[in-house]
């Protein structure tokens, strides 16, 4: 028979082992509350895949579609072989890229003014259309507005040389209707790449005061903080790609380029797209 003395014994050192059972089972539920983990057969999620950046999706298209519209340089005035800038920029880009590139539609009027084409976006409803099924549109205009051909540049004051006024009275009206180009051409396709072609100085060779190119460079200025405040605009500078080789690269009316004139303004294009 066990005595008192043991049994006493007995009945501690199980209370003693329920206790600390107990306070374990709190420590270890307390633990689980501030620390929880993942049970064993939760799988990790699925990272999101990363949005493909533009030039990742102008890679993954089968085929580049290019809408051109503006004046006589989108036209392809002064080249001979007919391609213009556009037509090199399509050849150029389709070693570059190595797949079909078209001109879907090349609207583009010599003479246009900025005027001329906001009328002519209003009259015909397949501009705003081809533009909004495009992967590149081209646009130069504003040329006119300032030079109109050269009427009006030379003589002035003493009817003697080159007369940068006529240009400059110009710009500020014509300005206004290149900004709401840029809108009409943003917005008809937010996704298509938008490249809008700069002013060059044609007769910076009979400027001898050098006053034209600082007019010239006011309007690039100008479509170039427009182009910035509008995500899928960019401005391609030309200036410098004649500034020095006038006569080489200038058509015989001393106002358009030739066929190399216009060689160097599609590689120009071609590199701002690589």
């Amino acid at each position: 028979m066990i005595s008192t003395k043991w049994l006493w014994r007995i009945v501690g050192v199980t209370a003693l082992l329920s206790t600390l059972l107990c306070a374990f089972g709190f420590i270890y539920a307390v633990n689980q509350i501030m620390f929880p983990k993942p049970a064993a057969s939760e799988t990790p999620a699925t990272p999101k895949p990363e949005q493909p950046s533009n030039q990742e999706a102008w890679e993954a298209k089968e085929q580049i579609r290019i809408v051109a519209l503006g004046d006589s340089l989108t036209a392809g005035t002064g080249d001979l072989t007919g391609k213009g800038y556009v037509g090199q920029l399509r050849d150029k880009l389709e070693k570059q890229l190595g797949k079909p590139v078209f001109v879907y539609n090349n609207f583009a009027i010599p003479g246009f003014r900025t005027a001329d084409l906001l009328k002519d976006w209003d009259a015909k409803q397949d501009i705003a259309a081809s533009i909004g099924e495009a992967d590149l549109v081209l646009l130069t205009i504003g040329g006119n507005d300032l030079f109109e051909g050269g009427a009006d540049l030379f003589g002035g004051q003493n009817d003697d040389g080159f007369n940068p006024a006529a240009a400059a009275k110009r710009i500020p009206e014509a300005l206004k209707r290149l900004e709401q180009i840029f809108d009409r051409v943003s917005a008809a396709n937010p996704k298509a790449k938008i490249l809008y072609v700069g002013l060059y100085h044609p007769f910076s060779d009979l400027d001898t005061n050098r006053v034209g190119g600082p007019i010239v460079q006011q309007w690039n200025t100008a479509a170039f903080e427009m182009a910035n405040r509008r995500t899928n605009i960019t401005v391609v500078p030309t200036y410098d790609l004649f500034e020095l080789n006038l006569n080489k690269y200038l058509y015989s009316d001393h106002f358009h380029p030739n066929q190399y004139g216009y060689e160097r303004m599609a590689q120009r294009i071609a590199d701002v797209l690589q």
